[in-house]
């Protein structure tokens, strides 16, 4: 998907683009089936007109949107769900249980974001956020499917990166929209076509092994394929779920060996980063770490929040 607008993946499948921070990052699904289009992850409202360009060049229209399905709530995911659904007449939100109050009304959604990222960088990324009337969402609990022109996607919650996260299943393409429990899948020029995974334990409800346990969910259907949301469709997961598995246990064991302490968030992202750099010059011994560590620092502090905030909840309960 770097540097292309949208890609073409087969069997009534496209990858599009969200203009998220940079190139590449983010992306979203647009399904079609006969006369009908599923959009699966959202993007920001930014990624709205994105999404109508693309439907008008396909000679599809925004009535042919049966179904808005962000895989969670996060904003990258389905911050332009509210401004889609006023636009798409005839489609209905699938969202989670957990999720569908916060779409129905965003101000916690809104405030929660801010919190983490700044008001400053909250405009600047996420825009506008649209409330969905409740009558249009459809509250999908774990196992459901969901019809798209005789297609068939089934759901299955799937917590750990967040409570409110479900991934969707796609028999015909044996692949699963898996929204950020595959984790990120980075594209690196120095990597060639390899490609390098990580888990994202991003604010706010991270739990490693809910996360485990989801894992081991999406592998029993024997996937050939992830679209990941971010950096675009993985073939062949099982190449790397055991890299995922592996960065779960030994981020959150690391994790607890910390003290509590002030700049506990900090020393976390270090260790991070510095177990990152080992996995990367053990896999590709003549790759320049250095050379790629930029690219992750904004994600490595990221997961270091998160997992300090798994910390303090765990703490808590132990008062």
């Amino acid at each position: 998907m770097k540097g292309m607008a949208v890609e073409q993946l087969g069997q009534g499948i496209y990858c599009l683009d969200a203009r998220y921070i940079k190139d590449g990052l983010a992306c979203c699904y647009l399904m079609v089936e006969g006369a009908e289009v599923a959009i699966i992850e959202t993007g920001t409202a930014y990624t709205v007109e994105a999404i109508t360009s693309v439907l008008g060049n396909l000679g599809m229209s925004l009535d042919a949107v049966r179904y808005v399905v962000p895989t969670h709530v996060h904003l990258d995911h389905a911050g332009g769900a509210g401004l889609l659904m006023q636009r798409c007449e005839n489609a209905t939100l699938v969202v989670h249980p957990r999720g569908a109050r916060h779409m129905a009304n965003p101000e916690r959604l809104i405030a929660g974001v801010i919190a983490v990222y700044g008001k400053d960088a909250y405009d600047t990324l996420y825009g506008e956020i649209v409330p969905v009337p409740e009558a249009r969402i459809l509250v999908a609990e774990d196992g459901a499917v969901i019809q798209l022109g005789g297609r068939t996607l089934e759901i299955r919650h799937t917590p750990g990166h967040a409570e409110h996260h479900f991934c969707v299943w796609d028999p015909a393409t044996k692949g699963w929209f898996s929204g950020d429990t595959f984790g990120l899948s980075y594209r690196f020029d120095e990597l060639g076509d390899e490609r390098f995974i990580l888990p994202t334990t991003t604010p706010v409800q991270f739990d490693p092994e809910k996360l485990l346990d989801s894992l081991d969910v999406l592998m029993s259907y024997e996937p050939e394929r992830m679209y990941l949301t971010h950096y675009g469709v993985l073939e062949q997961p099982s190449r790397y779920v055991q890299s995922l598995r592996e960065q779960i246990r030994d981020w959150s064991q690391v994790a607890l060996t910390l003290e509590k302490s002030d700049d506990r968030e900090q020393q976390l992202a270090r260790q991070l980063g510095e177990m990152i750099g080992e996995r990367v010059r053990t896999l590709w011994p003549n790759v320049d770490f250095k050379a790629i560590a930029e690219e992750l620092r904004m994600d490595i502090e990221l997961n270091a929040q998160g997992i300090e905030v798994w910390l303090c909840h765990n703490e808590k309960k132990e008062q």
